[in-house]
């Protein structure tokens, strides 16, 4: 039995963040309902361009995977009464909206506990349900400058530059799904469920980390670093070799002594001016450029054959293509398969979160409204009462089928 096979959530989720934190639980076996509004054709995320057809999409098919889909109005009284039957035979309510709708719309514990007093209620939203941006929108690429992301990414001749992947989102996805499981724990223990109050922000500025702490207590002031530069290791980053970049990362002093061997240079490991690590960032601007010099003589795989059975930490720097292909993503299973009515076989990356020696299974995302028979024959709904509530708005304009 897979980990979280005993766990039903009921999921509000859209697009990517909200999504990207349930598709972990749904891959340990956590039985996740996404609840699409058939008035504005359901989860966003499944039009995104440019590989879509019709209601699919290869951006729909990555984040929902595993999870069974709901048509379901919760704007109609019909569609609401659903909803709750849902909550009394549910252990959580997942959603990623803007701050101040969860409550607007009734999906809060205060709103749900009389149905089920240890449901979690779990609100991934962009500033959280309270303070002056709790009505604001939160989006990625914003909220990447808002939190000081930008300022310290890219070259330090250039503009403030964002990461190249939705990293707040993700992060903060997977910051909702530890804080659901965290609420789940308490609520199996207790019998007493609650809110968990998760920002896209809150996770942008907690991801400062260190710097942050420097900054606090000592008044570190950030800056961007040239090749994607280490703040404070030396030598630490990107280096150019003959045919490409790769890097190197002298995380303690043991490394930079197997470096200066790897690289036939021990005159630099005996130089005073780069002794240690204090030492080798006051004087960086000397040898930087002598690593540099010399390692722009050789190719990318030259160096790496001999960093690398040195003990010196150092990789090459993969473009999209080559990572899929890298052995390690072979070797570690990180590669899936799930088949497709419109797209065939889908080929994505595995979620990282393990449990147990099982290989995980996949199944592909849910057609919208897919899953309608069985969700309402869980729910014990004779045909009547389908037909009644159908009749009542509850599930769009029409009741069954893939595509309503």
């Amino acid at each position: 039995m897979k980990p979280l096979a005993d766990v039903r959530i009921i999921s509000l989720e859209q697009y990517g963040a909200g999504p990207f934190g349930s598709v972990h639980l749904a891959d340990l076996g956590a039985d996740v309902i996404k609840i699409e509004d058939p008035n504005v054709g359901g989860d966003v995320g499944r039009y995104v361009p440019p590989y879509n057809d019709g209601e699919d999409s290869l951006f729909f098919e990555t984040f929902n995977r595993n999870k069974r889909s709901l048509s379901l109005d919760l704007s109609s009284p019909a569609g609401r009464a659903v909803f709750e039957d849902l909550v009394r035979t549910s252990d959580a309510v997942y959603s990623n909206l803007r701050g101040d709708v969860p409550a607007k719309i009734g999906i809060t514990y205060d709103d749900l506990k009389h149905l089920n007093p240890a449901i979690v209620c779990c609100s991934l939203t962009g500033f959280g349900m309270t303070g002056p941006r709790a009505k604001e929108p939160g989006y990625d690429y914003i909220l990447q400058g808002l939190a000081g992301w930008m300022s310290v990414t890219g070259d330090p001749d250039g503009p403030p530059t964002k990461s190249g992947l939705s990293l707040v989102d993700y992060s903060g996805g997977f910051v909702a799904a530890i804080s659901l499981l965290s609420g789940l724990h308490a609520a199996k223990r207790d019998g007493v469920g609650g809110d968990c109050d998760v920002s896209l922000y809150d996770t942008a500025m907690s991801l400062l980390t260190y710097p942050a702490t420097w900054h606090l207590n000592a008044g570190f002031e950030p800056v961007r670093t040239k090749n994607s530069a280490h703040p404070s290791l030396v030598p630490f980053q990107a280096f150019e070799a003959s045919d490409g970049w790769f890097v190197v990362g002298c995380a303690k002093e043991k490394f930079w002594e197997r470096l200066v061997v790897a690289i036939d240079r021990p005159d630099l490991g005996a130089d005073p001016r780069f002794a240690n690590f204090a030492l080798r960032g006051e004087n960086q601007g000397e040898l930087l450029p002598i690593l540099e010099q010399a390692f722009a003589t050789q190719p990318v795989d030259y160096w790496l054959s001999r960093l690398q059975p040195a003990g010196v930490p150092s990789g090459p720097i993969n473009d999209v293509a080559q990572a899929l292909t890298e052995p390690h993503t072979l070797a570690r299973g990180l590669l899936v398969e799930t088949e497709h009515p419109t797209f065939g076989t889908v080929r994505q990356v595995a979620s990282p979160v393990r449990f147990g020696s099982e290989s995980p299974q996949y199944r592909r995302a849910p057609l919208r409204n897919e899953h309608f028979d069985e969700i309402v024959r869980d729910l014990g709904y004779s045909t009547e009462r389908v037909a009644e509530l159908t009749g009542q708005g509850a599930f769009g304009k029409q009741a069954s089928g893939a595509r309503t």
